[in-house]
């Protein structure tokens, strides 16, 4: 029995290229993304945890930001295949990711709002775990929309314009929250704000491709479980491209989560939020080089592994300077070489995720599944390097590991063979 044209068609890969409109309003709302969850990430939920916890020991202070960010990140580990696979079955007359996309930006928006009235321990847990879900939410349906409409020798360009938005927001959270003086509550009304204001315009004007009722089979128990396993025996591009990010994505984290609390407690420098500005200013600016400069090249030579093995490998060189070289100029260093190297990793890296995926009908799942590796790291980070640091009462043991995972990343994704 032939195959009808419709399934066809939401099958095939994109080869009309992008216009320069689709990418603009695609990292207008990533850029809205970022600085929604990186801006509490880095300075507002560490100084609202620390502020409670009202701890006599840094290291308590650590833990209780770690395991709050550890809490989340198993909430993600469900929501992101979840919505991937509801995406993809999604057969609203606005189109299959669109919905999502709107239902993630209001969750993320209102529960960061709620966030910042909080006053006890428990209320901040229970609120960030939300915002976390609906920004997984969110991230899984924009992120399908590269496989969904992106030609395959646009993607690397493309998947640039994820990560420097990503550097870019970074920095201007916490610049907007510190030159402003705004309270806990206003940090995260105007990123609740922002994420909403630079979000819309790519909801509302960017078409998306209706499904028509009946050519996915509906979701069921048991089917998503069954969905969650693609066998790395069957598929091993897959596997080996997602164990790829899994420890790179780790090793950056342990270079980056903790980093507000290695300036105040590893370095012990008087203005740690000064000297965090700055630092992710140096990280910024290389993330927006390599992630813009190299995911064209990437596009350009259609090679993808090569550039993701180099970028596992600076940033365990950057990892190693910061265990070895506590130094505040050290630090610059390590920034500069981590943005190098996660900017590199981050537009090609996506770019492969999309050339892996086992089945096009299903790419919402199954880039939902590999944004599991993109998130979850982020938010586990901060519990086991709080534990690694109050293990040894210091950072040198966390910076070594940083290393030796994003290494790991660097072999795991030398394995990958379908692509070049």
């Amino acid at each position: 029995m032939p195959t009808p044209p419709k399934t066809l068609s939401l099958a095939s890969v994109p080869t009309r290229r992008v216009s320069g409109r689709w990418v603009s309003l695609f990292a207008l709302s990533w850029f809205g993304v970022w600085i929604a969850q990186l801006t509490p990430v880095q300075l507002l939920l560490p100084l609202q945890v620390e502020k409670f916890l009202n701890a006599t020991d840094w290291v308590q202070n650590v833990l209780g930001f770690g395991y709050i960010s550890g809490i989340a990140g198993a909430f993600a580990l469900i929501a992101y295949p979840l919505t991937g696979a509801l995406s993809d079955r999604t057969t609203s007359r606005f189109g299959r990711r669109r919905p999502w996309i709107a239902l993630g930006t209001a969750g993320f928006s209102v529960s960061l709002l709620v966030l910042g009235l909080q006053t006890s321990l428990l209320g901040i847990g229970i609120c960030w775990v939300a915002a976390s879900t609906f920004f997984c939410v969110l991230t899984a349906a924009l992120t399908a929309a590269i496989s969904d409409q992106v030609p395959v020798n646009q993607r690397g360009y493309v998947s640039g314009w994820i990560s420097a938005p990503q550097a870019i927001g970074i920095i201007a959270g916490l610049v907007l929250v510190m030159t402003l003086g705004l309270s806990t509550f206003g940090g995260y009304a105007l990123m609740a704000s922002l994420l909403v204001v630079l979000g819309l315009p790519f909801l509302l004007l960017v078409p998306d491709q209706v499904l028509p009722a009946g050519i996915v089979p509906p979701l069921t128990f048991r089917s998503l479980l069954q969905g969650l396993w693609i066998s790395p025996r069957a598929y091993p591009d897959f596997g080996w491209t997602l164990l790829s990010r899994i420890l790179v994505n780790l090793g950056n984290a342990f270079g980056t989560s903790l980093l507000l609390y290695f300036l105040m407690y590893g370095l012990k420098v008087p203005d740690a939020e000064d000297s965090l500005i700055l630092l992710t200013l140096v990280y910024m600016v290389f993330v927006i080089i390599a992630s813009l400069w190299l995911g064209r090249l990437s596009d350009r030579l259609g090679r993808r592994r090569v550039f993701v093995f180099g970028a596992s490998v600076v940033q365990a060189v950057a990892a190693l300077i910061l265990a070895f070289v506590p130094t505040m100029g050290a630090a610059t260093v390590g920034a500069a070489l981590l943005g190098l190297g996660y900017g590199y990793f981050l537009s090609v890296d996506q770019a492969l995720a999309t050339e892996v995926l086992p089945d096009q009908l299903s790419r919402g799942k199954d880039l939902g599944i590999m944004n599991i590796a993109l998130t979850v790291p982020q938010a586990f980070a901060p519990m086991l390097g709080a534990l690694l640091v109050s293990a040894v009462g210091g950072f040198t043991l966390l910076f070594l590991v940083s290393g030796i995972t994003a290494l790991g990343g660097a072999v795991a994704v030398g394995q990958v063979k379908g692509v070049r």
